[in-house]
């Protein structure tokens, strides 16, 4: 890229105003947000789900951030508290936070395209030219830079970003189909029977939630929304349907331009898929680079020792073979391996933790065997249990997932939340 076509985009993106749509429950995520919004869970050992959206803003020069909270939002709002008031109103960069407060309607955000509605006075205040709209619970790196720069190019009224999923997956998703040009041509939300791509019939071309729009054409479309009655208020279900019909509404594919595939992208909206994704960040060469510091991932960092791993007996030794530890937590006398710890996890002599995620602050007793388990925040788990051995007993008493990980939170265990 240029130094002209640089400064082209770093002028775009002073000029967008981004919303996070940050407000969802996430059952597909069971017991995981029973007590936090989907946005606020846990990921990739010291950040929350949060954290990506917002850190792809800030590197790709958005500083004027709106988050939509409404589900349980509290972690949420204190972790953006923590960790996110680092922009200077001085230069109109900022994070506001914005709970659903009923300011237009007398209900809670009923859709993606009703929560924007409803903070339309906010949006119009700030002025912007363009608008991005981004699911707040994915987990991918993106510079939204040249996104706006092709919504621009092209004369787009709306610009769609989108990538292939496996067919299987796509009636997850909202699925598009496009000409030769990109111009969205169909767009049908999580339908029962995705069309495949025609270039390759085992996948079909989903949304990812990620919107560009003008500004006044988007005030304009959801104010006429707001009047239709008929309408569920949903961007996917409502409004991009209809914008396809009489307006230029494009696809912006999501490529890795170094390596010319398909770029890292996760919906982490259950408990296989969440697991899955933060076992995947072990790997040697891991498809999402936590240590690029060229696109560093920000977050409320809390001030923790360095992990420690103590005793170096023959038959107790502390000990994590292909694992990534985080700070605060001890390793004693125990065996981890292919597994996550997030910070000031202590796991007790002769435990043995396999396959496994396990979120901040647990307590692992001694003697205690668990594989294949996601352990929610603040668990103690008794000495001598075992988990992820007998799923038949684990269904009795944990959450069991389709593909056979073990949840175990705190409630499970007759525990209180901390």
């Amino acid at each position: 890229m240029t130094d002209k076509s640089e400064r082209y985009v770093s002028l775009l993106t002073r000029k967008t105003l981004a919303l996070i749509l940050a407000g969802g429950r996430g059952s597909r995520l069971g017991p995981l947000t029973t007590w936090r919004s989907k946005p606020a869970v846990p990921f990739g050992g010291k950040f929350r789900i949060i954290d990506f959206p917002l850190s792809n803003c800030i590197n790709s020069g958005i500083r004027r951030v709106g988050v939509l909270t409404q589900y349980k939002a509290h972690s949420l709002i204190q972790h953006l508290h923590r960790g996110w008031n680092f922009l200077r109103g001085e230069f109109d960069e900022f994070i506001e936070i914005l709970p659903a407060q009923q300011r237009l309607e007398t209900s809670w955000y009923a859709g993606t395209a009703d929560a924007i509605y409803q903070n339309i006075d906010i949006m119009s205040a700030h002025r912007p030219d363009y608008v991005l709209i981004l699911a707040g619970d994915h987990i991918y790196k993106m510079d939204y830079g040249p996104m706006i720069a092709y919504h621009v190019e092209h004369n787009a009224d709306l610009t769609v970003g989108c990538l292939p999923v496996p067919l299987a997956e796509a009636s997850s998703f909202g699925v598009m189909s496009v000409n030769d040009t990109g111009e969205v041509l169909e767009f049908n939300e999580k339908p029962d029977c995705p069309t495949p791509m025609p270039t390759n019939q085992d996948a079909a071309l989903a949304s990812m939630g990620i919107y560009v729009f003008n500004a006044q054409f988007l005030k304009d479309k959801l104010i006429a929304d707001a009047a239709n009655q008929q309408s569920s208020h949903d961007f996917g279900k409502d409004i991009i349907p209809l914008l396809i019909q009489d307006h230029n509404v494009m696809c912006y594919p999501f490529r890795d331009a170094q390596k010319n595939t398909d770029a890292y992208w996760r919906d982490v909206g259950t408990v296989d898929a969440f697991w899955q994704a933060n076992l995947e960040l072990i790997g040697i060469t891991p498809e999402l680079n936590l240590y690029d510091g060229n696109w560093p991932i920000w977050t409320y960092q809390e001030q923790l020792p360095p992990a420690k791993f103590v005793f170096d007996d023959e038959s107790r030794r502390g000990m994590a073979v292909d694992s990534m530890v985080s700070g605060g937590c001890i390793i004693s006398g125990a065996y981890v391996r292919h597994s996550l710890l997030f910070s000031n996890v202590l796991v007790g002599c002769y435990a043995n933790v396999c396959d496994s995620v396990i979120l901040p602050g647990v307590r692992i007793g001694s003697n205690c065997t668990i594989k294949n388990a996601v352990i929610d925040r603040g668990c103690e788990i008794p000495d001598g249990m075992a988990i992820g051995e007998d799923l038949a007993h684990d269904k009795a008493r944990f959450y069991v997932s389709e593909k056979g990980v073990v949840l175990v939170t705190p409630d499970m265990l007759g525990q209180h939340w901390r």
